[in-house]
């Protein structure tokens, strides 16, 4: 299937799991720390330079925002692990991903956004739990990939392979939001499970 990415709307919102939008429409979930650039990597893959909202502080996406894609749903889930986010928010954030995933039979494709810079934290570590709990299909997309030099690139996907327990072969695509690194690989594969 070949997806118009010219054909996008905003749909809504969900703060809570009676809010999730459970129509059949295929889901492809974007997952990320605060910071990582997961908005960027939605207008990117968009070709937008605005669509989702980039936020100028981290940690204020605090709900599950649809977007409609040329009939298949773009789903960005809160970001996660940012320092300045309050007890009671972490909490809230943890039961809004154990509602949406006690659910994950409606996932068609994860996209787990890490940082290709550094090694991924405990909390990517548990958000890649997540996806393979929920038994679909997924890929990591190791954003921010044109800050690092050509020599550091293959041990930094090594370290993020074997962090987040990536065996041999699965999706593991370099990224870079600013310049479009990666984009056409992300598209195909969002495509095959759409």
């Amino acid at each position: 299937m070949s997806i118009n990415t010219q054909k996008v709307n905003f749909i809504k919102s969900a703060a809570s799991r009676d809010d999730f939008i459970r129509d059949g429409r295929p889901c492809v979930v974007f997952a990320g720390r605060s910071n990582v650039g997961k908005s960027s990597v939605i207008n990117r893959l968009l070709n937008r330079k605005n669509f989702a909202r980039v936020g100028g502080t981290p940690g204020k996406t605090v709900q599950v925002n649809y977007f409609l894609v040329d009939g298949v749903y773009f789903v960005d889930l809160p970001g996660y692990g940012y320092a300045r986010v309050s007890g009671d928010e972490r909490r809230r954030w943890g039961e809004l991903m154990e509602d949406y995933f006690a659910e994950g039979e409606r996932i068609s494709l994860g996209v787990l956004i890490v940082d290709a810079r550094h090694s991924p934290t405990a909390d990517d570590v548990t958000m890649s739990d997540y996806f393979w709990n929920a038994g679909q299909p997924f890929c990591v997309v190791a954003n921010k990939s044109d800050k690092l030099k050509k020599s550091e690139i293959p041990q930094r996907l090594a370290d993020i392979r074997e962090t987040l327990h990536l065996p041999e072969g699965f999706p593991l695509i370099l990224f870079s939001a600013e310049k479009g690194e990666g984009r056409g690989e992300l598209l195909r594969l969002i495509e095959e499970h759409a």
